[in-house]
């Protein structure tokens, strides 16, 4: 089983190769993007004992010479601090312009790598092995890369394509199903955006996604890859379209900012709230009809997976300071709210300038669940 699904950029164009086995064929697959038969690999301490013997006997079997580092896991490891030591790191294995770094990980690992070859030598070669479902369907592509700072998520970055992505659907199968629902709310969200019959498909087949039904899986990263390479392609640095991708993440990121980047809320767990939120918003400003939500959050509901403000553990700031969390956000625009809207399922736009009191309603009533 191997489906390739190419984005389209020009003379930075790649393929992002989504299978089974991809790890163990990794000297194969990335030896033509080598002048020297060696290859600086950044990991997390996690995957790391899992995986990373299988990627170095795959890279020494074609005579490819590997190094290591391997980073705290967690989404506090991508910040200044773990950034620096990673540049450090790649400039003491003498990292020159025309070697490739791997990212071997999930989101953060990727973000963070990427970040760092970006600026390394103005710019190094990378190759993305996502391992987590919510990296390969999302973060591995598109060349999005950065780290987060005190003020907010991702303030800091660049964009910078990889040289080839290989999402090994085998490795979901060692995660844990909390992560697996986390990279479930990065699927859903490529429905709701603009493709309804994935929706549907999603309907029935999403329980077999998360369960670790190979085919299933496959369709479903092949599927949310087509649906962002696509976009990509046609809006590379965001200008105009791209901007879809970010449905539910200004609530999101306000949300993870709120709790601290912690494991109290994870990434994706945060867009599938937010996308909740963002069809109720919808619906409160009379674009969608109360079916729409509804039928997000009931299948969220389905899948186990959070769908409220309430479902969040611990304490939490009022709608007004987390409306202040969202003007941090990359999306607001001449300090004007945006957010991505929708009509109905599948068809999301940009709303340039949201009322902040209906925003604040929502969140007020988001809020008031929890008590």
């Amino acid at each position: 089983m191997l489906n390739v699904v190419p984005v389209a950029l020009g003379a930075r164009s790649y393929d992002v190769r989504i299978g089974t086995g991809l790890i163990d064929a990794m000297g194969r697959e990335i030896g033509p993007l080598l002048q020297r038969r060696k290859v600086a690999v950044v990991t997390d301490e996690t995957v790391a004992s899992e995986h990373l013997m299988r990627l170095a006997k795959s890279l020494e079997s074609e005579g490819i010479a590997m190094t290591a580092l391997a980073l705290p896991p967690g989404e506090g490891t991508k910040g200044w601090a773990q950034f620096t030591r990673c540049v450090e790191w790649l400039l003491e294995q003498k990292i020159e312009r025309r070697d490739v770094v791997v990212a071997f990980g999930g989101g953060v690992v990727g973000d963070l790598v990427g970040f760092a070859a970006a600026v390394l030598r103005r710019g190094v070669r990378f190759v993305q092995i996502p391992t987590t479902l919510l990296a390969q369907v999302d973060s591995s592509v598109g060349g999005k890369t950065g780290i987060n700072t005190g003020q907010g998520k991702n303030l800091v970055g660049a964009f910078h394509q990889p040289s080839l992505v290989l999402a090994d659907i085998g490795v979901l199968a060692t995660l844990p199903r909390r992560d697996l629902l986390s990279g479930y709310g990065e699927v859903v969200k490529y429905g709701l955006l603009g493709d309804s019959g994935f929706f549907d498909w999603l309907e029935k087949h999403g329980p077999q996604v998360v369960g670790g039904d190979a085919s299933a899986q496959l369709h479903a990263v092949t599927r949310s890859v087509e649906m962002k390479a696509g976009i990509v392609s046609r809006d590379e640095t965001e200008e105009g379209e791209r901007a879809l991708l970010n449905l539910g993440h200004t609530f999101c990121h306000a949300l993870e900012k709120a709790t601290g980047y912690s494991d109290r809320l994870l990434h994706g767990e945060g867009v599938a709230i937010g996308c909740a939120l963002a069809f109720e918003l919808s619906q409160r400003l009379g674009l969608c009809s109360q079916e729409a939500p509804s039928r997000v959050r009931a299948h969220l509901k389905a899948m186990g997976m959070k769908t409220d403000i309430a479902d969040i553990p611990g304490d939490l700031p009022d709608a007004e300071a987390l409306l202040r969390l969202m003007g941090q956000d990359k999306k607001v625009v001449d300090g004007r709210l945006r957010f991505i809207l929708a009509r109905d399922i599948g068809a999301a736009f940009v709303a340039e300038d949201v009322p902040p009191d209906t925003v604040r309603a929502v969140l007020t009533q988001a809020l008031s669940g929890r008590q």
